[in-house]
């Protein structure tokens, strides 16, 4: 038997969101919504599976590189535009519930400061059905806190890193209160990946709750 290439088959995934693969969360004929999409390299293998696939990104030549794979790999949902959007997350207009999982990775540590934060994320989680899987990664202070300068007042949040790059910051304490606090519940341990003291990524898997009737 001749195996297949793995890149031919998943593209580029982030390896953290191929372990939600493996682990059964996320199932062929979901509808899946990837915020702040880039060119796509976590959507090929989606596509190319059958995935009702929805995206969008604040740069129309991200969004033109999305359409194209998308036209390769699932001609079907090309032809339907209103999928992959130009357009910032908090400018999204997708329906409020109509996805069962959003990937939103390597964007909200982009935030300008807490309130911006919570305005980013409230808008990524309103899109989000009950029962449905949100998948994030950010950047993190978890294990290298003594080694960031703040930037701005205290606790607005926004450090330099030790790689030099300026990002929005959250910690361990503070992802536990704010999943309580939208109605989110952890599906995994929140995980951080340290980058040889340089950044620190963190992933973080909720779970939206139904709401009692």
């Amino acid at each position: 038997m001749q195996l297949q290439d793995p890149r031919r088959a998943f593209g580029n995934i982030d390896i953290y969101l191929f372990d939600q693969l493996l682990r059964g969360r996320i199932e062929p004929g979901m509808k899946l919504l990837d915020i702040g999409c880039g060119p796509g390299r976590n959507l090929h293998y989606f596509l190319q599976a059958g995935y009702e696939v929805w995206a969008c990104d604040a740069s129309a030549e991200a969004i033109e590189a999305v359409r194209r794979m998308a036209d390769e790999l699932a001609p079907g949902a090309a032809r339907a535009p209103e999928r992959y959007r130009v357009e910032t997350l908090q400018e999204s207009t997708f329906d409020a519930e109509s996805m069962d999982v959003v990937i939103c990775i390597a964007v909200l540590h982009f935030a300008r400061d807490r309130a911006d934060f919570e305005a980013m994320l409230a808008a990524a989680w309103r899109t989000l059905r009950p029962g449905g899987t949100f998948f994030c990664r950010l950047a993190s202070s978890i294990g290298i806190e003594e080694r960031l300068v703040p930037l701005g007042p205290p606790g607005t949040g926004r450090f330099t890193m030790p790689d030099g790059t300026d990002r929005y910051l959250v910690d361990e304490a503070q992802l536990v209160e704010t999943a309580e606090s939208i109605g989110g519940t952890l599906l995994d341990p929140i995980k951080t990946t340290n980058v040889q003291g340089l950044r620190c990524m963190t992933t973080w898997v909720l779970t939206k709750e139904a709401r009692a009737t």
